[in-house]
């Protein structure tokens, strides 16, 4: 946190260097526009085939082939999740929250990518479909979705409280990756990595620059949908937080469940589908 008194005076042209415009890092046109239509298409053809309820303060993992979609869905109270995604063929090719926000910005809704990490950098899901994309961004600068966060994690709880806490988002999620791929949790957690907020409503304070966390909108029927673009395994953990209105890595706040709704186009349907390529970039370094 930058300090509130400066301990520097400011040079004479301050306000000159304050007013100078910002550059977006990366133009709309850098990225790729997903077609809505042709997904909503395809969604229209496609039955559900599979349900799994991520039960409060827990996790689950699930496979979604590439070509189908799945949904995350609020169905008791306000409930935020923290999502991982990996690629069933390879665990090493996981989300990219990092370069995620820096594509679409800090958070995600209809339309965005949620993209792999070097040396792939393909989409791995789509977003198709956010019932919560009327919030938009509130006076104090929050919005739901985010890729700012992290996940909520033993080391910061020990570092803070000086206490062991196991069911926070990072745990749940080392504990389901682990029973689902048949891994020990010391090998499953360095496959764990940085999230997608879902249904957190978070920001920066504009005094302060400090990451915040306010009471999330997410209401029982609502959900955020993804598109599989490459063979998934799917982790979500229903966070220890709540609704993150007051605070999280506790069994103080009150949680829900959350469940994840899978809904497949047929196989002859997803045969046709494209997976993205991985990056093309040779890997020289200039060293080739």
């Amino acid at each position: 946190m930058k300090p509130t008194t400066p301990n520097f005076a400011p040079p004479k042209d301050a306000q000159q260097r304050r007013g100078i415009a910002p550059v977006i890092c990366y133009p709309p046109n850098a990225r790729v526009r997903a077609d809505l239509g042709a997904f909503a298409e395809l969604l229209a053809r496609a039955k559900r085939t599979n349900v799994v309820t991520v039960p409060p303060r827990d996790a689950a993992c699930v496979d979604i082939p590439a070509g189908a979609f799945f949904r995350i869905v609020s169905v008791q109270g306000s409930q935020v999740g923290d999502l991982n995604l990996w690629s069933k063929a390879d665990l090493n090719e996981r989300f990219y929250s990092g370069k995620t926000r820096a594509l679409h910005g800090t958070h995600l809704s209809t339309g965005d990518r949620m993209w792999s990490s070097f040396p792939n950098l393909r989409p791995m899901a789509t977003i198709t479909a956010d019932t919560l994309d009327w919030y938009g961004f509130d006076e104090f600068g929050g919005s739901v979705h985010d890729v700012i966060g992290t996940r909520c994690d033993p080391y910061t709880g020990r570092l803070l409280s000086g206490g062991d806490y196991h069911n926070c988002c990072h745990s749940n999620l080392t504990r389901a990756l682990a029973d689902h791929c048949g891994l020990s949790v010391n090998v499953a957690e360095t496959y764990v990595h940085d999230v997608l907020n879902v249904f957190m409503c978070t920001g920066f304070t504009r005094d302060t620059g400090q990451y915040f966390m306010k009471a999330s909108p997410v209401r029982p029927g609502d959900y955020l949908e993804f598109y599989a673009e490459i063979d998934l395994i799917v982790g979500l953990s229903a966070c220890p937080g709540g609704d993150c209105g007051q605070e999280h890595t506790s069994d103080v706040a009150h949680c829900y469940p959350l469940e994840i709704e899978v809904y497949d186009p047929g196989a002859m349907t997803r045969e046709k589908h494209n997976t993205p390529l991985k990056s093309s970039y040779d890997r020289s370094h200039g060293r080739g």
